[in-house]
């Protein structure tokens, strides 16, 4: 009898063992496909980080701050670029504070004042700038320098008002 239940302890022992086996194989080999799968997800997002790294490093380069030869340029002059993007920054838009049109749009504006919204620094001599009136908008080209007194001069080189 006794030896009956120790091999009924046995196959029941055996069978547990088996079932387990069985159970964590099927589970490891989910982890595995899981972990497969998380590798190519994370493979595909690595190389989209790295092709819009490459088109941010080749729109990087038509700014003030991403372009060597610019900053270069104003080094060699004597000026910081992010001292001179935030000393012209502040001088653009100083002029907006003023009572009438910006003079630097040459458009009198038809619906309000001509004021300039947004400007893009492409170098170390020009700068992209958006201006509007509240209803019509344009966009213009400026350059700007600094004289032998080392004072800020824009210039408006050349602009367009977009037709309503």
């Amino acid at each position: 009898m006794r030896n009956k239940i120790f091999m009924y302890l046995f196959f029941f022992a055996l069978l547990f063992i088996i079932y387990q086996y069985m159970n964590e194989k099927s589970i490891f080999e989910s982890q595995e496909n899981k972990i497969e799968n998380l590798g190519v997800k994370v493979e595909k997002q690595n190389d989209s980080i790295e092709i819009l790294n490459n088109q941010i490093i080749n729109l990087d380069y038509f700014t003030l701050q991403g372009n060597e030869n610019a900053m270069t340029y104003l080094e060699n002059q004597g000026f910081e670029a992010a001292a001179v993007e935030a000393t012209v920054y502040d001088a653009i838009y100083e002029y907006n504070f003023e009572k009438g049109n910006n003079p630097l749009v040459p458009f009198d504006g038809m619906n309000g004042d001509m004021k300039i919204n947004k400007l893009k620094f492409l170098n170390h001599k020009w700068i992209l700038a958006d201006f509007t009136d509240g209803k019509y908008w344009g966009e213009m080209i400026l350059e700007y320098s600094f004289n032998e007194k080392k004072e800020l001069v824009l210039n408006t080189i050349a602009s367009f008002l977009y037709p309503q």
